[in-house]
Protein backbone atom coordinates (compact mmCIF):
# COMPACT_ATOMS: atom_id res chain seq x y z
CA UNK A 1 0.00 0.00 0.00
CA UNK A 2 1.31 3.43 -0.88
CA UNK A 3 2.41 5.62 2.01
CA UNK A 4 1.34 8.75 0.15
CA UNK A 5 -2.33 9.53 0.88
CA UNK A 6 -2.74 11.14 -2.55
CA UNK A 7 -1.54 7.95 -4.22
CA UNK A 8 -3.92 5.93 -2.06
CA UNK A 9 -6.94 8.09 -2.81
CA UNK A 10 -6.34 8.93 -6.47
CA UNK A 11 -3.64 7.00 -8.26
CA UNK A 12 -4.41 3.69 -6.57
CA UNK A 13 -8.15 4.15 -7.05
CA UNK A 14 -9.18 0.97 -8.84
CA UNK A 15 -12.93 1.13 -8.26
CA UNK A 16 -14.51 4.44 -9.27
CA UNK A 17 -14.19 4.25 -13.08
CA UNK A 18 -17.16 2.12 -14.14
CA UNK A 19 -15.67 1.43 -17.59
CA UNK A 20 -13.19 -0.90 -15.85
CA UNK A 21 -16.11 -3.11 -14.84
CA UNK A 22 -18.49 -2.89 -17.81
CA UNK A 23 -18.73 -1.48 -21.31
CA UNK A 24 -20.38 1.85 -21.94
CA UNK A 25 -23.31 1.57 -24.38
CA UNK A 26 -22.89 2.75 -27.94
CA UNK A 27 -24.50 6.16 -28.39
CA UNK A 28 -24.87 7.99 -31.68
CA UNK A 29 -24.19 11.52 -30.44
CA UNK A 30 -24.94 13.20 -33.78
CA UNK A 31 -28.27 11.40 -34.11
CA UNK A 32 -29.19 12.31 -30.53
CA UNK A 33 -28.30 15.95 -31.13
CA UNK A 34 -30.41 16.07 -34.29
CA UNK A 35 -33.36 14.49 -32.47
CA UNK A 36 -33.21 17.00 -29.64
CA UNK A 37 -32.99 20.00 -31.95
CA UNK A 38 -35.91 18.65 -33.99
CA UNK A 39 -37.97 18.35 -30.80
CA UNK A 40 -37.30 22.00 -29.96
CA UNK A 41 -38.23 23.17 -33.46
CA UNK A 42 -41.38 21.06 -33.36
CA UNK A 43 -42.49 22.87 -30.21
CA UNK A 44 -41.74 26.22 -31.83
CA UNK A 45 -44.02 25.23 -34.69
CA UNK A 46 -46.78 24.02 -32.36
CA UNK A 47 -46.64 27.31 -30.41
CA UNK A 48 -46.28 29.44 -33.57
CA UNK A 49 -43.09 31.04 -32.23
CA UNK A 50 -40.35 32.25 -34.54
CA UNK A 51 -37.60 31.84 -32.00
CA UNK A 52 -36.76 30.65 -28.49
CA UNK A 53 -33.99 32.28 -26.47
CA UNK A 54 -32.46 29.62 -24.22
CA UNK A 55 -30.68 30.57 -20.99
CA UNK A 56 -31.29 27.66 -18.63
CA UNK A 57 -28.11 25.50 -18.51
CA UNK A 58 -30.21 22.33 -18.82
CA UNK A 59 -31.79 23.66 -22.01
CA UNK A 60 -28.40 24.69 -23.40
CA UNK A 61 -27.09 21.17 -22.79
CA UNK A 62 -30.15 19.68 -24.44
CA UNK A 63 -30.08 21.98 -27.48
CA UNK A 64 -26.36 22.06 -28.35
CA UNK A 65 -24.60 20.00 -25.65
CA UNK A 66 -23.12 23.14 -24.07
CA UNK A 67 -21.51 22.19 -20.76
CA UNK A 68 -19.54 25.07 -19.31
CA UNK A 69 -19.98 26.59 -15.84
CA UNK A 70 -23.49 25.21 -15.68
CA UNK A 71 -24.15 25.98 -12.03
CA UNK A 72 -22.75 29.49 -12.50
CA UNK A 73 -24.98 29.93 -15.55
CA UNK A 74 -27.99 28.93 -13.46
CA UNK A 75 -27.76 32.02 -11.25
CA UNK A 76 -25.45 34.40 -13.15
CA UNK A 77 -26.33 33.73 -16.80
CA UNK A 78 -23.48 34.60 -19.14
CA UNK A 79 -24.56 33.09 -22.46
CA UNK A 80 -27.78 32.70 -24.42
CA UNK A 81 -28.78 30.79 -27.52
CA UNK A 82 -31.14 31.70 -30.34
CA UNK A 83 -32.95 28.63 -31.68
CA UNK A 84 -35.29 29.63 -34.53
CA UNK A 85 -38.09 27.66 -36.08
CA UNK A 86 -36.31 28.05 -39.41
CA UNK A 87 -32.79 29.44 -39.59
CA UNK A 88 -29.29 29.15 -38.06
CA UNK A 89 -28.67 28.75 -34.35
CA UNK A 90 -26.70 31.64 -32.88
CA UNK A 91 -24.78 31.50 -29.59
CA UNK A 92 -24.16 34.81 -27.83
CA UNK A 93 -21.29 35.23 -25.37
CA UNK A 94 -19.78 31.76 -25.79
CA UNK A 95 -15.98 31.60 -25.43
CA UNK A 96 -15.28 28.44 -27.42
CA UNK A 97 -16.49 26.43 -30.41
CA UNK A 98 -19.60 24.28 -29.99
CA UNK A 99 -19.95 22.00 -33.04
CA UNK A 100 -23.75 21.98 -33.04
CA UNK A 101 -23.95 25.81 -33.27
CA UNK A 102 -24.07 27.64 -36.61
CA UNK A 103 -22.88 31.11 -35.56
CA UNK A 104 -21.24 32.85 -32.59
CA UNK A 105 -21.68 36.50 -31.66
CA UNK A 106 -20.80 38.77 -28.73
CA UNK A 107 -23.39 38.72 -25.97
CA UNK A 108 -25.14 41.44 -24.03
CA UNK A 109 -24.98 41.57 -20.22
CA UNK A 110 -28.19 40.05 -18.89
CA UNK A 111 -27.19 39.42 -15.28
CA UNK A 112 -26.73 42.19 -12.72
CA UNK A 113 -23.24 40.81 -12.07
CA UNK A 114 -22.25 41.97 -15.56
CA UNK A 115 -24.71 44.75 -16.36
CA UNK A 116 -25.04 46.40 -12.98
CA UNK A 117 -27.01 49.62 -13.09
CA UNK A 118 -26.78 49.60 -16.90
CA UNK A 119 -28.82 46.39 -17.15
CA UNK A 120 -31.81 48.24 -18.66
CA UNK A 121 -29.66 49.59 -21.49
CA UNK A 122 -28.25 46.10 -22.11
CA UNK A 123 -31.80 44.73 -22.27
CA UNK A 124 -32.69 47.23 -24.97
CA UNK A 125 -29.62 46.16 -26.92
CA UNK A 126 -30.59 42.50 -26.62
CA UNK A 127 -34.09 43.32 -27.85
CA UNK A 128 -32.53 45.10 -30.84
CA UNK A 129 -30.50 41.94 -31.52
CA UNK A 130 -33.65 39.79 -31.49
CA UNK A 131 -35.48 42.10 -33.88
CA UNK A 132 -32.45 42.31 -36.18
CA UNK A 133 -32.08 38.52 -36.19
CA UNK A 134 -35.73 38.02 -37.14
CA UNK A 135 -35.22 40.45 -40.03
CA UNK A 136 -32.01 38.65 -40.96
CA UNK A 137 -33.76 35.29 -41.34
CA UNK A 138 -36.69 36.89 -43.13
CA UNK A 139 -39.28 36.12 -40.47
CA UNK A 140 -42.39 38.24 -40.21
CA UNK A 141 -43.42 36.30 -37.11
CA UNK A 142 -42.86 38.49 -34.04
CA UNK A 143 -43.69 35.82 -31.43
CA UNK A 144 -40.55 35.01 -29.40
CA UNK A 145 -40.20 32.60 -26.47
CA UNK A 146 -37.89 33.46 -23.56
CA UNK A 147 -36.50 31.38 -20.73
CA UNK A 148 -35.79 32.83 -17.26
CA UNK A 149 -34.75 36.38 -18.10
CA UNK A 150 -35.03 39.76 -16.40
CA UNK A 151 -38.34 41.60 -16.77
CA UNK A 152 -36.43 44.44 -18.46
CA UNK A 153 -35.74 42.17 -21.46
CA UNK A 154 -39.44 41.34 -21.77
CA UNK A 155 -40.33 45.03 -21.55
CA UNK A 156 -37.73 45.97 -24.16
CA UNK A 157 -38.99 43.32 -26.59
CA UNK A 158 -42.62 44.34 -26.12
CA UNK A 159 -41.63 47.95 -26.80
CA UNK A 160 -40.40 46.74 -30.19
CA UNK A 161 -43.67 45.02 -31.01
CA UNK A 162 -42.49 41.52 -30.11
CA UNK A 163 -44.98 39.19 -28.44
CA UNK A 164 -43.18 37.32 -25.65
CA UNK A 165 -44.04 33.68 -24.87
CA UNK A 166 -42.91 31.40 -22.08
CA UNK A 167 -39.78 29.60 -23.31
CA UNK A 168 -39.86 27.13 -20.43
CA UNK A 169 -42.96 25.58 -21.97
CA UNK A 170 -41.07 25.07 -25.26
CA UNK A 171 -38.04 23.48 -23.58
CA UNK A 172 -39.91 21.25 -21.11
CA UNK A 173 -42.33 19.84 -23.67
CA UNK A 174 -39.45 19.20 -26.10
CA UNK A 175 -37.61 17.13 -23.49
CA UNK A 176 -40.69 15.06 -22.63
CA UNK A 177 -40.20 12.11 -25.04
CA UNK A 178 -36.77 10.48 -25.05
CA UNK A 179 -34.99 8.89 -28.01
CA UNK A 180 -33.23 5.52 -27.89
CA UNK A 181 -29.89 7.32 -27.62
CA UNK A 182 -31.13 9.39 -24.69
CA UNK A 183 -32.30 6.24 -22.94
CA UNK A 184 -28.87 4.68 -23.56
CA UNK A 185 -27.27 7.74 -21.93
CA UNK A 186 -29.65 7.41 -19.02
CA UNK A 187 -28.90 3.70 -18.58
CA UNK A 188 -25.20 4.48 -18.30
CA UNK A 189 -25.78 7.38 -15.91
CA UNK A 190 -27.95 5.13 -13.74
CA UNK A 191 -25.26 2.44 -13.77
CA UNK A 192 -22.82 5.04 -12.46
CA UNK A 193 -25.29 6.20 -9.79
CA UNK A 194 -25.89 2.63 -8.68
CA UNK A 195 -22.12 2.04 -8.57
CA UNK A 196 -21.89 4.97 -6.17
CA UNK A 197 -24.79 3.62 -4.12
CA UNK A 198 -22.96 0.32 -3.79
CA UNK A 199 -19.93 2.17 -2.42
CA UNK A 200 -22.16 3.84 0.17
CA UNK A 201 -23.51 0.44 1.14
CA UNK A 202 -20.01 -1.02 1.50
CA UNK A 203 -18.76 1.95 3.55
CA UNK A 204 -21.75 1.98 5.90
CA UNK A 205 -20.69 1.26 9.49
CA UNK A 206 -20.94 2.96 12.89
CA UNK A 207 -18.77 6.07 13.07
CA UNK A 208 -18.87 7.08 9.40
CA UNK A 209 -20.41 10.50 8.84
CA UNK A 210 -23.28 11.34 6.54
CA UNK A 211 -20.98 13.67 4.61
CA UNK A 212 -18.39 10.94 4.10
CA UNK A 213 -21.06 8.64 2.69
CA UNK A 214 -22.44 11.38 0.47
CA UNK A 215 -18.93 12.15 -0.76
CA UNK A 216 -18.71 8.64 -2.24
CA UNK A 217 -21.76 9.31 -4.44
CA UNK A 218 -20.35 12.65 -5.57
CA UNK A 219 -16.86 11.27 -6.24
CA UNK A 220 -18.21 8.37 -8.28
CA UNK A 221 -20.26 10.73 -10.43
CA UNK A 222 -17.34 13.09 -11.12
CA UNK A 223 -14.91 10.20 -11.73
CA UNK A 224 -17.24 8.99 -14.50
CA UNK A 225 -17.56 12.42 -16.13
CA UNK A 226 -20.88 13.30 -14.53
CA UNK A 227 -21.83 16.83 -13.52
CA UNK A 228 -23.42 17.50 -10.14
CA UNK A 229 -26.05 16.56 -7.56
CA UNK A 230 -29.05 18.86 -7.09
CA UNK A 231 -28.76 18.47 -3.31
CA UNK A 232 -26.90 16.43 -0.70
CA UNK A 233 -29.88 14.33 0.24
CA UNK A 234 -28.57 11.76 2.72
CA UNK A 235 -29.59 11.50 6.35
CA UNK A 236 -29.52 8.96 9.13
CA UNK A 237 -30.89 8.00 12.52
CA UNK A 238 -32.69 10.86 14.22
CA UNK A 239 -32.28 13.06 11.11
CA UNK A 240 -34.07 10.77 8.65
CA UNK A 241 -37.55 11.78 9.83
CA UNK A 242 -38.81 14.12 8.49
CA UNK A 243 -37.16 13.77 5.08
CA UNK A 244 -35.43 16.49 3.00
CA UNK A 245 -32.61 17.09 5.50
CA UNK A 246 -29.26 17.27 3.72
CA UNK A 247 -26.11 15.42 4.75
CA UNK A 248 -24.43 16.62 7.93
CA UNK A 249 -21.42 15.80 10.11
CA UNK A 250 -23.54 13.38 12.15
CA UNK A 251 -21.86 10.00 12.72
CA UNK A 252 -23.98 6.98 11.87
CA UNK A 253 -24.79 4.67 14.77
CA UNK A 254 -25.51 0.96 14.94
CA UNK A 255 -29.20 0.37 14.31
CA UNK A 256 -29.70 3.54 12.27
CA UNK A 257 -31.63 3.74 9.04
CA UNK A 258 -29.64 5.66 6.40
CA UNK A 259 -31.54 7.04 3.42
CA UNK A 260 -30.38 8.89 0.32
CA UNK A 261 -31.69 10.32 -2.94
CA UNK A 262 -29.06 10.71 -5.67
CA UNK A 263 -30.69 13.69 -7.49
CA UNK A 264 -27.70 13.31 -9.80
CA UNK A 265 -26.93 15.00 -13.10
CA UNK A 266 -24.72 12.22 -14.36
CA UNK A 267 -22.72 11.30 -17.48
CA UNK A 268 -24.00 12.84 -20.74
CA UNK A 269 -26.05 15.26 -18.61
CA UNK A 270 -28.79 12.73 -17.85
CA UNK A 271 -30.45 12.47 -14.47
CA UNK A 272 -30.27 9.61 -11.99
CA UNK A 273 -33.04 9.67 -9.40
CA UNK A 274 -32.44 6.65 -7.21
CA UNK A 275 -33.48 6.49 -3.56
CA UNK A 276 -32.67 3.73 -1.13
CA UNK A 277 -32.69 3.29 2.63
CA UNK A 278 -30.05 1.08 4.25
CA UNK A 279 -29.79 -0.34 7.75
CA UNK A 280 -26.54 0.02 9.71
CA UNK A 281 -25.46 -3.00 11.73
CA UNK A 282 -24.40 -4.77 13.76
CA UNK A 283 -27.70 -4.21 15.59
CA UNK A 284 -30.64 -5.98 13.97
CA UNK A 285 -33.49 -3.97 12.43
CA UNK A 286 -36.41 -3.40 14.75
CA UNK A 287 -39.88 -4.67 13.98
CA UNK A 288 -41.07 -1.07 13.54
CA UNK A 289 -38.30 -0.27 11.06
CA UNK A 290 -39.38 -3.25 8.98
CA UNK A 291 -43.02 -2.15 9.14
CA UNK A 292 -42.17 1.32 7.86
CA UNK A 293 -39.94 -0.11 5.14
CA UNK A 294 -42.76 -2.41 4.01
CA UNK A 295 -45.12 0.58 3.75
CA UNK A 296 -42.66 2.33 1.42
CA UNK A 297 -42.19 -0.80 -0.70
CA UNK A 298 -45.94 -1.27 -0.95
CA UNK A 299 -46.44 2.33 -2.09
CA UNK A 300 -43.76 1.98 -4.79
CA UNK A 301 -45.12 -1.34 -6.06
CA UNK A 302 -48.74 -0.16 -6.03
CA UNK A 303 -47.99 3.05 -7.96
CA UNK A 304 -45.71 1.28 -10.44
CA UNK A 305 -48.71 -0.81 -11.50
CA UNK A 306 -50.40 2.43 -12.58
CA UNK A 307 -47.63 3.42 -14.98
CA UNK A 308 -48.67 2.87 -18.59
CA UNK A 309 -49.45 4.87 -21.75
CA UNK A 310 -52.87 6.49 -21.62
CA UNK A 311 -52.93 6.96 -17.84
CA UNK A 312 -53.82 10.55 -16.97
CA UNK A 313 -52.24 12.41 -14.09
CA UNK A 314 -55.55 12.98 -12.35
CA UNK A 315 -56.56 9.35 -12.68
CA UNK A 316 -53.20 8.26 -11.32
CA UNK A 317 -53.67 10.63 -8.42
CA UNK A 318 -57.06 9.11 -7.63
CA UNK A 319 -55.75 5.53 -7.85
CA UNK A 320 -52.47 6.13 -6.01
CA UNK A 321 -51.50 4.18 -2.91
CA UNK A 322 -53.50 5.26 0.17
CA UNK A 323 -50.77 6.67 2.43
CA UNK A 324 -51.56 5.86 6.09
CA UNK A 325 -52.80 8.81 8.11
CA UNK A 326 -49.79 8.67 10.44
CA UNK A 327 -47.42 9.17 7.47
CA UNK A 328 -49.28 11.90 5.58
CA UNK A 329 -47.80 14.92 7.34
CA UNK A 330 -44.26 13.93 6.34
CA UNK A 331 -45.09 12.27 3.01
CA UNK A 332 -43.00 13.08 -0.05
CA UNK A 333 -44.13 16.17 -2.05
CA UNK A 334 -45.27 14.10 -5.01
CA UNK A 335 -46.32 10.59 -6.04
CA UNK A 336 -44.58 10.67 -9.42
CA UNK A 337 -42.58 13.06 -11.57
CA UNK A 338 -40.92 12.91 -14.97
CA UNK A 339 -37.16 13.03 -15.39
CA UNK A 340 -34.65 13.58 -18.17
CA UNK A 341 -31.70 15.91 -17.71
CA UNK A 342 -33.23 16.95 -14.38
CA UNK A 343 -36.55 16.57 -12.59
CA UNK A 344 -39.03 17.51 -15.29
CA UNK A 345 -42.70 18.07 -16.12
CA UNK A 346 -45.12 16.49 -15.36
CA UNK A 347 -45.74 15.40 -11.77
CA UNK A 348 -48.55 13.96 -9.67
CA UNK A 349 -49.31 15.37 -6.22
CA UNK A 350 -50.86 13.50 -3.29
CA UNK A 351 -54.64 13.81 -3.41
CA UNK A 352 -54.84 14.20 0.37
CA UNK A 353 -52.93 17.46 -0.05
CA UNK A 354 -54.44 18.96 -3.22
CA UNK A 355 -56.02 18.23 -6.56
CA UNK A 356 -53.33 17.97 -9.19
CA UNK A 357 -52.91 21.49 -10.63
CA UNK A 358 -52.88 20.24 -14.24
CA UNK A 359 -53.51 17.11 -16.26
CA UNK A 360 -51.87 15.30 -19.15
CA UNK A 361 -51.51 11.74 -20.37
CA UNK A 362 -48.52 9.43 -19.91
CA UNK A 363 -46.89 8.41 -23.20
CA UNK A 364 -44.40 5.78 -24.31
CA UNK A 365 -40.91 7.29 -24.35
CA UNK A 366 -41.39 9.29 -21.16
CA UNK A 367 -39.21 8.49 -18.15
CA UNK A 368 -40.80 8.92 -14.73
CA UNK A 369 -39.85 8.39 -11.10
CA UNK A 370 -42.13 6.75 -8.54
CA UNK A 371 -41.52 8.24 -5.11
CA UNK A 372 -42.15 7.11 -1.55
CA UNK A 373 -41.25 8.48 1.83
CA UNK A 374 -42.81 6.92 4.88
CA UNK A 375 -42.01 8.73 8.12
CA UNK A 376 -44.68 8.42 10.81
CA UNK A 377 -45.18 11.77 12.50
CA UNK A 378 -43.41 12.00 15.85
CA UNK A 379 -41.31 8.87 15.34
CA UNK A 380 -37.55 8.57 14.86
CA UNK A 381 -37.38 6.38 11.76
CA UNK A 382 -38.36 6.97 8.15
CA UNK A 383 -37.81 5.26 4.81
CA UNK A 384 -37.10 6.84 1.40
CA UNK A 385 -37.39 4.76 -1.78
CA UNK A 386 -37.62 5.74 -5.45
CA UNK A 387 -37.60 3.94 -8.79
CA UNK A 388 -36.87 5.42 -12.23
CA UNK A 389 -38.78 3.80 -15.09
CA UNK A 390 -39.17 4.07 -18.86
CA UNK A 391 -42.76 4.07 -20.10
CA UNK A 392 -43.08 1.50 -22.89
CA UNK A 393 -45.87 0.73 -25.35
CA UNK A 394 -47.45 -1.78 -22.95
CA UNK A 395 -46.39 -0.60 -19.50
CA UNK A 396 -42.98 0.25 -18.11
CA UNK A 397 -39.38 -0.92 -17.83
CA UNK A 398 -37.53 -0.55 -14.53
CA UNK A 399 -34.32 1.41 -15.13
CA UNK A 400 -33.08 1.56 -11.53
CA UNK A 401 -32.25 -2.00 -10.51
CA UNK A 402 -30.29 -1.52 -7.29
CA UNK A 403 -31.65 -4.12 -4.82
CA UNK A 404 -33.85 -3.31 -1.84
CA UNK A 405 -32.54 -3.84 1.71
CA UNK A 406 -32.92 -7.55 2.47
CA UNK A 407 -32.53 -7.13 6.23
CA UNK A 408 -35.58 -4.82 6.28
CA UNK A 409 -37.69 -7.17 4.15
CA UNK A 410 -37.25 -10.49 6.01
Amino acid sequence: MSANPVDKLVFDDDWSDLTRLRDMPQIDRERMSAYRMARLKQQLQLHDAALVVLVNPISLRYAVDYRSYMLFQSHIPQVYLFVPQDGPTVFYGCYYDVPQVDDFRPGRPHAFFDGGTNIDEAARGLADDVAAYLDEIGSSNRRVALEYVNPTIVQALEARGVEVLDGVRIAELARLIKSEDEIACMRWAIAVGQHGADMVKKALRPGVTELQLWGLLNYTNIANNGDWHEGRMLSSGSRINPWLQEASERKVESGDLVGFDTDMVGPFGYFVDLSRTFHCGPARPTRRQKQIYRLAVDEIEHNLRLVRPGMTLKEMQRQAYPVPEECRENAYPCVMHAVGMCDEYPQVKHLFRQENPYDCTLEAGMVVCIESYMGPEGERDGVKLEQQVLITEDGYELLTTYPLEESLLD
